[in-house]
């Protein structure tokens, strides 16, 4: 009953906030509508509407080319109704800028102060109030997963679930170049899924009832994300910000997989999350930040330790740990970071081991003629050097092609994992093993309404793993699961 309490609310706050935004923006419909005036009179009327945001528009393909400015995308035949749509949407994504830099478009915030590139399609609710904007967005995965339907190993395990979160906003402008930022996020993992996660064959870390877990992924905290930070723009090309989370994320690795509009679609955790993007839920960040143009250096302190079992607490800070990130967008489709974070014990099992975590990821976005369709794709490399000696390299790389309603999406996944880290010390010999990971999946919105999407899904992942590992997981076990997605449709 309290898990299923614990669900209903999650969706009752995400349809309140649907339902909130519709209503907030119903008068702005008639700006969707192809106009038939002269280009001239067009040009003044949009001019007027959409004046504030005019030096945050991300401009089309063809005038980024040439290097003219946005405004002389109305020059093009008022009758091409599928470009004015997207020069619609192009005006409406930047009346709220980058939650750090007032001379950013929004689409580039990912989780944290991270980066996604600058045409990354945004599916949210948003308002916006005088100086004042606020955004939602979220994601619930209601779903069957089993994880060895084949029954070829020992390992697999089936469940009804609902992997969830939800994303509020406000960026503020303070003055002429000042930027508040306030963040708070929400998972009901706990109380819709119980301590041990959901089940996910090969997956390893954190714990339950004192004990690691192994081949499930853990629940997230309910307090995701508590933050603030405040950004000065000096000029157009610098920005210097500052970033306080309680819970929040340091300056490591690419956008959290939540947040990459490349696995929106995939219900799972990657099997190299505490390899990659764990220390997104950290009890206690500070991150100091500076831009020049399209370059970005941070360098973060953090407690190291890992969430503890209790999900609804707030974990003692300790900044014991610190981290660095450079963000390089060299153009609107791509997204780069190197990055490296000294993480003190995080390990409650394990506390005197130390890891030294390094990523790096290219993140692409391809958006096409028609607003909706794109092709959205990460690459995320992720190494973690253990202070007792041993290194475990993993390494992602996913796509997913949106086209309207329907969405074809991959994941190949490498990570090696010890004998250790699955709990395996006393049935195959001490080692790192090899574990591969290939998952297809389709998924079809079947309706949107108050400006959610309801979709439905399925998908299928391939496990290859060493052959030491056959007696335990079986050979090349295979997981499958269906679900029905609500979400944020589009902001258009």
């Amino acid at each position: 009953m309290k898990r299923l309490t614990g669900l209903l609310v999650m969706l009752f706050i995400l349809a309140g906030s649907a339902q909130a935004q519709h209503e907030h923006h119903q008068p702005v419909k008639r700006e969707t509508k192809p106009v038939k005036k002269p280009a001239q009179q067009k040009t003044t009327q949009q001019h007027k509407d959409h004046q504030p945001a005019t030096k945050d528009t991300v401009p089309l393909r063809k005038q980024e080319h040439q290097g003219h400015p946005p405004a002389k995308k109305d020059t093009m035949p008022a009758e091409d109704h599928s470009m004015h749509q997207i020069q619609q949407e192009d005006h409406s994504m930047h009346e709220m800028t980058s939650a750090y830099s007032l001379n950013l478009p929004m689409n580039r915030n990912g989780s944290g102060t991270s980066w996604l590139t600058d045409n990354t399609p945004m599916y949210m609710y948003m308002a916006q109030k005088g100086k004042t904007s606020f955004m939602f967005h979220g994601n619930v995965f209601l779903r069957y997963t089993s994880t060895d339907f084949t029954a070829k190993g020992s390992r697999g395990a089936a469940k009804f679930d609902a992997p969830n979160w939800v994303m509020g906003m406000m960026n503020h402008r303070v003055g002429k170049k000042g930027l508040l930022n306030a963040t708070v996020m929400l998972s009901f993992d706990r109380a819709v899924m119980g301590g041990e996660g959901y089940p996910l064959l090969f997956q390893s870390g954190e714990t339950w009832q004192g004990k690691p877990l192994v081949d499930r992924q853990h629940p997230h905290d309910m307090f995701a994300a508590l933050s603030v930070g405040y950004t000065h723009a000096i000029n157009k090309d610098m920005d210097v910000y500052a970033y306080i989370g309680y819970p929040g994320e340091p300056a490591i690795s690419a956008p959290a997989f939540m947040h990459r509009v490349s696995s929106m679609n995939n219900p799972d955790a990657p099997l190299g999350h505490h390899w990659q993007d764990a220390t997104h839920i950290t009890f206690g960040v500070g991150t100091l930040g500076f831009r020049y143009k399209q370059i970005k250096a941070e360098f973060s302190s953090f407690t190291g330790r890992e969430p503890d079992e209790d999900r609804y607490n707030f974990d003692k800070p300790l900044f014991d740990s610190y981290a660095y990130r450079v963000s390089y967008n060299p153009s609107r489709q791509w997204a780069l970071q190197f990055s490296q974070a000294f993480v003190h014990s995080p390990e409650g099992l394990e506390p005197d081991e130390n890891v030294t975590r390094t990523t790096a990821s290219a993140i692409h976005t391809a958006q096409f003629r028609q607003p909706g369709n794109f092709v959205a794709s990460a690459a995320v490399w992720g190494l973690n050097s253990k202070s007792h000696g041993g290194k475990e390299h993993s390494f992602l790389l996913e796509s997913n092609l949106q086209l309207q309603k329907n969405a074809v999406y991959g994941r190949y996944e490498f990570v090696e994992k010890s004998s250790h880290e699955l709990q395996l010390e006393e049935q195959v010999p001490h080692g790192k093993f090899n574990v591969h990971a290939f998952t297809v999946g389709y998924a079809r919105t079947l309706a949107t309404v108050w400006k959610t999407n309801l979709a439905v899904g399925a998908q299928g992942t391939l496990n290859v793993e060493d052959k030491a590992l056959y007696g335990i997981y079986g050979k090349n076990p295979l997981s499958a699961q269906v679900y029905l997605r609500i979400s944020p449709a589009l902001h258009r």
